[in-house]
C-alpha cells in the first residue's frame, strides 16, 4: 500500500534535507513553474493571431491649404483631394491594389451595349450627421457637377450622361455611346443632398460648407485650425462610426498644412509629423535621420514625363532621323539617378505602366555614336566648322521650353548637355506654368515641350494621342496625326473586353514608339514616407497622390490577440 506524505510531513521536508538537495528541489520547482507558464504563452501563440484594434492616432503633413473640402471643386488641389479622400465616399472606389471595387454601392450591372449603368445602393449607409444616403444624394451630386454654374472641373467626364432614378436604392446611368473607362468615374464623392440644396451656384464656391463637410467617409471633421492670414493650418479626423463595412481602426488623423514642400520637410526633419508624401523625389536627400523609425513605400502613378516634338515649328525636329537621334542621344538612367535620386523608372512609350504597357516596343536606350551617325547618315553635317550640323541651309537648332519646376528645370540641364554633344545648338526655356499654357500649350507654339501627362488606372490616351485633339483643348502636344491609331483609340474606348483593350493600345504604342514623336523619358514614383507604428498599408499602384489613403479603415496602430477559428 502507498503511503502519501501529510502536509506536515512536506512542511518538514526542507529541514532533513541537505543544503543542495534542498537548491535541487527548488530548481527542479521554479523550471516546473517557467515551463508551465512557457506552454501555456506557446499554447495561447498557437491558438490565437494578432488582429488590428481599434485605437492610436497619426500626424500626416501636406503642402498647401485647403479651400474646397467639397469632392465637387477639390480636383485642384492636393491638399483638398488628400482631404476629401478621407471624408467623402464614391459609388466605386479604389483598393489596396488599385482594383475599383463597389464603395456606396452594393453591385452593379452593366447592359450588353455598354452604354446602361444600374448601381444598387447599399442601405445601412448614415452620413455623417446621421441622415440617411438615398439615390436622391447621387443624382444631386452628378447634376450639379454637369451644370456649368458651378464650375466644377469633373464636368467633362459627366457631359452627356443621363440620369435616371428607379428607386431609392438604385440609379441608373445613360451614355451616349460606350465609354470603356466610365466606371473610373463614379469614383467621385458625394454630396449630402440635404445640405447643400438650397445654395445657388453665384455662392457654391464661397460658402462655409465647403469648410464644414459632411461626408459618408470614413473619417468626420472634429476641427479645424486657420493661420494669422485666414489660411487653414491644422485638420483634425476622427474615425466615423457607423462607416462601412467597419469603423477605421485608427481613431484620430492629425493633418497640417504647409506652404511648400521645404517647409513641409523641415516639419517633419524636426519630428513634428509622422508621415510625409513626397511630390518631388529630388527633396528626398533632404531628409535627416531624426525620423528613422519610418517605412518607405513606393508608390506608382499613371504618369510620365516626355519631351513633346511640334514639327510644325522646326524643319529640324521634322525629320523623323533627327527625332531618333535625339532618342538614341537622351540618358534617361543619368537623369534618373542625378535629378531623381534613382526614384523612377524609364519610359519608352505613352503608357508605361501596369499591365497596359507594351514592354516589347523598340526603347532606343543611349547610344551617342549611334546619334551622331544616324544624323551623318542623313547628310545632318557641320561642313562651316561652327560648332552645328546643317542639312541644306537648315540648322540643327531646338529650342526646349518647360517649367519653373525645379525638377524639370534640372532634366532640360541636362538634355541640352546631353543634346550638344551631337553638335547641335540646344536652348533651354524656363517658363512659369501659367504662360507655358496660355502663350505656348494653348496655340501649340512651341518647338520642343518638356512636360508631363497623367492617364488613370485604366487609361484613355485618346485625349493625348488622337488627331481630333492637336488644338486647344486637345492634349495632344506633339500634333501626332495616324489614322491607325485613331482607329485603334476610338475602338479601345468603346471595348468592354479588357484583353482586346489591351491588345489595341498595346499595337498603338507600338505605332507611336516607332513614328518617335517625341522622348518619353521617365515615370517618378510617389514616396510616401509612413512612420513604423503605422501597419495595414497594402497599396503600390495609385491613380493620384491622394489615392494613398484608399484602405485607410484597414490601417491600424493598436493590436489585440483573438482566437484563430482556422484552428480544429
Amino acid at each position: 500500500m502507498l503511503n502519501i506524505p501529510s502536509w506536515n510531513q512536506f512542511k518538514r521536508l526542507p529541514s532533513v534535507l541537505a543544503k543542495k538537495e534542498r537548491y535541487f528541489i527548488l530548481g527542479l520547482f521554479l523550471i516546473l513553474i517557467i515551463s508551465l507558464i512557457l506552454w501555456i504563452v506557446a499554447l495561447s501563440l498557437n491558438n490565437t493571431i494578432l488582429v488590428p484594434k481599434h485605437g492610436g492616432s497619426f500626424k500626416e503633413g501636406i503642402v498647401g491649404s485647403p479651400q474646397y473640402l467639397n469632392p465637387v471643386l477639390s480636383e485642384t488641389s492636393d491638399a483638398d483631394r488628400d482631404t476629401t479622400q478621407l471624408i467623402f465616399s464614391g459609388l466605386m472606389k479604389y483598393n489596396s491594389n488599385n482594383e475599383l471595387v463597389t464603395d456606396l454601392a452594393e453591385k452593379y450591372s452593366i447592359d450588353e451595349l455598354g452604354k446602361t449603368y444600374d448601381f444598387f445602393l447599399r442601405k445601412d449607409i448614415k452620413w455623417h450627421d446621421n441622415q440617411s444616403f438615398t439615390v436622391d444624394d447621387i443624382i444631386f451630386t452628378i447634376q450639379l457637377i454637369q451644370n456649368p454654374e458651378y464650375r466644377s472641373p469633373l464636368r467633362i467626364n459627366w457631359t452627356g450622361v443621363e440620369i435616371e432614378k428607379i428607386d431609392d436604392y438604385t440609379v441608373r446611368f445613360k451614355l451616349k455611346t460606350p465609354y470603356a473607362p466610365f466606371l473610373t468615374n463614379t469614383t467621385v464623392g458625394i454630396l449630402p443632398k440635404h445640405i447643400w440644396e438650397n445654395i445657388p451656384a453665384d455662392s457654391f464656391a464661397f460658402t462655409e460648407q465647403n469648410l464644414s463637410p459632411i461626408g459618408t467617409g470614413p473619417y468626420v471633421l472634429k476641427r479645424l485650425k486657420k493661420d494669422k492670414e485666414g489660411f487653414i493650418s491644422f485638420i483634425e479626423l476622427k474615425a466615423f462610426d457607423n462607416f462601412k463595412p467597419h469603423k477605421p481602426y485608427i481613431e484620430k488623423i492629425e493633418l497640417s498644412f504647409y506652404l511648400d514642400e521645404e517647409s513641409l520637410i523641415r516639419a517633419y526633419n524636426k519630428g513634428k509629423i509622422d508621415n510625409i508624401n513626397l511630390s518631388s523625389v529630388r527633396n528626398k536627400s533632404l531628409l535627416t535621420g531624426i525620423n528613422d523609425n519610418k517605412n518607405i513605400y513606393k508608390l506608382n502613378l499613371p504618369r510620365y514625363f516626355a519631351i513633346f516634338f511640334n514639327q510644325s515649328k522646326s524643319k529640324a525636329l521634322s525629320d523623323k532621323q533627327v527625332r531618333l537621334a535625339l532618342n538614341y542621344a537622351t540618358d534617361k538612367q543619368t537623369i534618373i539617378n542625378e535629378v531623381l535620386n534613382g526614384e523612377a523608372k524609364p519610359a519608352y512609350s505613352p503608357i508605361p505602366f501596369g499591365d497596359w504597357e507594351n514592354t516589347e516596343v523598340e526603347k532606343y536606350e543611349f547610344d551617342l555614336e549611334k546619334a551622331k551617325q544616324i544624323l551623318t547618315d542623313r547628310e545632318w553635317t557641320d561642313e562651316n566648322e561652327d560648332g552645328i550640323r546643317e542639312r541644306g541651309t537648315t540648322n540643327l537648332e531646338i529650342e526646349l521650353i518647360t517649367t519653373e519646376l525645379k525638377e524639370l528645370q534640372q532634366v532640360a540641364n541636362l538634355l541640352q548637355e546631353q543634346w550638344s554633344k551631337l553638335d547641335a545648338k540646344i536652348t533651354v526655356k524656363i517658363l512659369n506654368i501659367g504662360e507655358i499654357q496660355q502663350e505656348h500649350i494653348r496655340p501649340r507654339d512651341y518647338q520642343a515641350l518638356l512636360f508631363g501627362q497623367v492617364l488613370g488606372s485604366d487609361p484613355d490616351p485618346f485625349a493625348f494621342w488622337h488627331s481630333s485633339q492637336k488644338k486647344d483643348p486637345g492634349l495632344n502636344l506633339c500634333l501626332y496625326d495616324n489614322s491607325k491609331v485613331d482607329t485603334l483609340l476610338k475602338n479601345a474606348r468603346q471595348n468592354l473586353d479588357n484583353e482586346e483593350r489591351k491588345q489595341e493600345y498595346k499595337d498603338f504604342q507600338e505605332i507611336v514608339v516607332n513614328d518617335v514623336p517625341g522622348i518619353f523619358l521617365y515615370s517618378s514614383y510617389n514616396l510616401y514616407f509612413v512612420n513604423k507604428k503605422v501597419k495595414g498599408i497594402e497599396s503600390e499602384n495609385i491613380v493620384l497622390p491622394s489615392k494613398r489613403f484608399n484602405d485607410i479603415e484597414e490601417w491600424y496602430i493598436k493590436t489585440k490577440r483573438e482566437k484563430n477559428e482556422t484552428i480544429n
